[in-house]
C-alpha cells in the first residue's frame, strides 16, 4: 500500500482514500508508519510524539483508538495491539508496488545486493547494511529472511527480535540469545545458561558452533574464568583453519589477546599477540575488529597501570564501533572495560563506563526486555 502524507492538510492518502486527522494523530501515525513492523511501547510513542509534554498513558491509548476507526475505511493498514508491550502498524503488501517493481523477481539483482550486504558485513560497516536495506524499496529488491534478522541485530532492535511476526522464531532465536548475554546479570550465570544451550544442542548447527568457539570465549573472560577460554581456544583455531572460516580469525585473535590479559601472561607473550593481531587487521581491515581491538589494548594498559592512557584506548574503540553501527559490540566493550575498572579498583574510570553502558543498554531495551526475553530463550532452548 502506497501512502501520501499531506502534512500542511494533516491528511495521508491510500488506495484512493483520504483519511484527516489531527496534528497528534498524524503525528503518531507517521512514527508508526516509519517503524512499520515493530512494536513500541506507550512509553515511547510518548517520548517520540509528545516529547515535550506531560501526558498520562492513557493518552496514547485514545489517540490510537481514534486512529483506528478513521483507518478502517483503508482496508489494510492496521494499528495491532502486542498484549503486555505496546502497538505495532501492520501493512498490506501492494500488488501495484510489485508491478512497479519487476527487479524484485531478477536473480541477478538480488545476488548482487545481497553480496554487497555481504560484504559490507564482513567489513563491519553496519551503517552502510542499514542504509542498504532501508532502500530496498527505492532499490527494488527484498532482503532475505537472514540479513532482514541481521539488520535489526545490527541496530539493537531487541523490540523485533523479540516480537516480530515477520520472521519464525527459529530464525530469531540465535541473535535473541546473544542480546541476552548484552543485558544485565552475572555473566557466571550467563555463562551457565549457554552451557546448558550448548548441551540441549537446539540451535541450527552453525549457530551452536559459533557459540561454542566464539562467543563462549567472551563469557568465560566476563566470568573470570580466563584459562578455561585458553583451552577452548585450541579448538576454535582448529574449526577456523578451515577456508570458510576466514573471517573469524580478527576476532579470534583478539579475543585470544583479552584472554591472555585477564589470565595474567607476560607482557612479552601478550605483545607477540598484538603484533599478531597487527598483521592480521592489516590484512582483514575489518571495521568492528579494529574497534574492538582497540578496547583490548586499552585492558592492557589498565593491567600496566596506566589508566590515562588505557582511557585514551577506551574512547578511541568505542567511537569507532559507534562508526561501525554494530550496537550489541559496542555494549559489550563496555561491559568488557566496566569489568576491567572493577578488577583494577578504578572507582572514577569505573563510574564513567557504567554510565554509558546503562545507557546503551537503555537504549537496546535489555533492562525492559530482559524478564521476557529470558523466558522466551528458555522455553525455546531448554525445554526438551
Amino acid at each position: 500500500m502506497e501512502v501520501e502524507w499531506l502534512e500542511a492538510e494533516l491528511t495521508i492518502v491510500a488506495g484512493g482514500e483520504a483519511v484527516e486527522l489531527l496534528p497528534k494523530e498524524f503525528a503518531l501515525l507517521r512514527f508508526l508508519y516509519r517503524g512499520r513492523g515493530r512494536v513500541f511501547s506507550r512509553e515511547q510513542l510518548l517520548d517520540q510524539v509528545w516529547p515535550l509534554e506531560y501526558p498520562v498513558e492513557r493518552t496514547v491509548d485514545d489517540h490510537i483508538y481514534r486512529l483506528r476507526k478513521k483507518l478502517a475505511k483503508l482496508n489494510g493498514m492496521e494499528i495491532k495491539t502486542v498484549r503486555g508491550f505496546g502497538y505495532s502498524l501492520s501493512m498490506p503488501a501492494s500488488a501495484a508496488g510489485a508491478i512497479a517493481k519487476p527487479t524484485v523477481k531478477d536473480a541477478g539483482l538480488h545476488e548482487m545486493m545481497h553480496g554487497l550486504l555481504g560484504t559490507y558485513h564482513k567489513y563491519g560497516q553496519g551503517h552502510s547494511m542499514l542504509t542498504l536495506a532501508r532502500q530496498q524499496d527505492a532499490l527494488g529488491y527484498e532482503l532475505d529472511t537472514f540479513y532482514q534478522v541481521c539488520v535489526h541485530f545490527v541496530q539493537g532492535d531487541l523490540e523485533w527480535l523479540l516480537y516480530t511476526g515477520e520472521v519464525e522464531l527459529k530464525e530469531r532465536v540465535y541473535y535473541l540469545l546473544l542480546c541476552y548475554l548484552f543485558g544485565e546479570g552475572a555473566p557466571g550465570d550467563k555463562l551457565a545458561f549457554c552451557e546448558e544451550v550448548l548441551e540441549c544442542r537446539r540451535l541450527p548447527e552453525l549457530q551452536h558452533e559459533e557459540l561454542y568457539i566464539l562467543n563462549i570465549l567472551q563469557l568465560y573472560v566476563l566470568a573470570g574464568e580466563p584459562y578455561k577460554a585458553i583451552e577452548r581456544l585450541k579448538v576454535t583455531y582448529d574449526v577456523i583453519a578451515a577456508p570458510e572460516y576466514i573471517e573469524f580469525i580478527p576476532v579470534t585473535a583478539i579475543s585470544e589477546m583479552a584472554v591472555h590479559i585477564l589470565a595474567g601472561t607476560a607482557d612479552a607473550q601478550v605483545k607477540e599477540l598484538a603484533e599478531k593481531v597487527d598483521r592480521i587487521l592489516g590484512e582483514q581491515p575489518y571495521l568492528r575488529e579494529i574497534g574492538q581491538y582497540h578496547v583490548v589494548q586499552g585492558l592492557w594498559r589498565m593491567r600496566q597501570e596506566a589508566p590515562g592512557e588505557a582511557e585514551k584506548l577506551f574512547d578511541e574503540g568505542l567511537q569507532v564501533l559507534e562508526l561501525s553501527g554494530f550496537v550489541p559490540l559496542r555494549i559489550y566493550a563496555l561491559q568488557q572495560i566496566v569489568y576491567y575498572c572493577v578488577l583494577f579498583s578504578n572507582e572514577a574510570l569505573k563510574a564513567k563506563y557504567t554510565k554509558l553502558l546503562e545507557a546503551e543498554q537503555e537504549r537496546m531495551g535489555l533492562s525492559r526486555l530482559q524478564q521476557p526475553l529470558e523466558a522466551l530463550l528458555r522455553k525455546s532452548l531448554l525445554t526438551l
